[in-house]
């Protein structure tokens, strides 16, 4: 049989393999988002109900932003590993938010809402170019999750204890201090650290930070990863030093005016943020830009002048 009484007689299978091989990544991802759904629609009621904070969009929305700018450069074949990760975290998702019968009770939305934007980070990285680290972009899937008011819940306390006691170190030179649990006895004033100063906004918007500006300047994996210890410190970090002051004002019978407050706690948030987006900027992205000339100046080694276009 020649090759071309072949081509005319291959079983109709062969066709749908070459339409689905050829499916672009946009279709992929629209299917897989939309398997997804019930996810979606639990993290949509728990963002209306008020029981979260509203930042999990901003996550999303970096996501959706990585993927426009990388959309001339998708594959047009994905990456089998990572789809393969998709597919089954998908399913895994679906059966750990419904459950299996008496063998397999459903999850709490939270676990099984985990598995499933994993699930969708993975299929996302099938189809980017190999150059974007895959840490970053789990990173920002976590994130997009409402998962604030359970940070809160269940490490906003050890964390105000933590704040407290590196607080009450800080403060001891200059004033009369003790700790009596997540609160303060400065000069005889009690003074609480309350849920707003366990810092956990900062941990979410310090690890934001870190995992946009990695992608951007193009960080990979293992220099991700050795930098993530240095995130966690800068934002435990700032978040003592904010309450430090803050607490320091209360104890002297001076407490701040409203807005000083949210001054102060804007501030350092953005000196924490701007730390961790240098830490995380390799240092060859630095070098990229510093060596980059100037335009309308003539810098070229070896130049008599230099002229500059006003």
């Amino acid at each position: 049989m020649s090759l071309a009484a072949l081509a005319h007689r291959h079983p109709r299978i062969v066709d749908w393999g070459i339409h689905i091989d050829r499916t672009p990544a946009a279709g992929w991802l629209a299917l897989q988002f939309a398997a997804l759904a019930p996810t979606w629609a639990w993290m949509v009621r728990r963002l209306r109900d008020g029981s979260d904070d509203p930042l999990g969009p901003l996550a999303l929305a970096a996501l959706a932003a990585l993927a426009w700018h990388c959309r001339r450069e998708l594959r047009a074949a994905p990456q089998l590993g990572w789809l393969a990760l998709a597919g089954a975290g998908t399913v895994l998702a679906t059966l750990l938010r419904t459950g299996l019968g008496g063998a397999l009770p459903a999850l709490p939305p939270l676990a099984a809402g985990l598995v499933a934007v994993l699930a969708l980070a993975c299929g996302l990285l099938a189809f980017l170019p190999r150059r974007v680290a895959a840490l970053p972009v789990a990173g920002l899937a976590v994130l997009a999750l409402p998962l604030l008011s359970s940070l809160q819940f269940y490490a906003g306390y050890p964390l105000r204890v933590v704040t407290a006691e590196a607080s009450r170190w800080l403060l001891a030179p200059g004033f009369s201090v003790a700790r009596e649990g997540s609160s303060l006895v400065v000069d005889g004033r009690l003074v609480i650290v309350d849920a707003p100063c366990s810092g956990v906004q900062m941990v979410w918007l310090g690890y934001f930070t870190a995992c946009a500006v990695a992608l951007w300047a193009r960080q990979s994996d293992r220099g991700f990863l050795r930098r993530l210890p240095m995130v966690g410190l800068l934002v435990l970090g700032g978040n003592i030093l904010r309450n430090s002051v803050l607490i320091a004002f209360e104890g002297a019978g001076h407490p701040l005016a409203p807005w000083a407050h949210n001054l102060l706690g804007l501030l350092v948030l953005a000196a924490v943020c701007g730390g961790i987006a240098r830490l995380m900027v390799p240092a060859r992205t630095l070098s990229a830009f510093a060596d980059q000339p100037i335009p309308g100046l003539i810098t070229a080694q070896g130049g008599r002048h230099v002229d500059t276009v006003l």
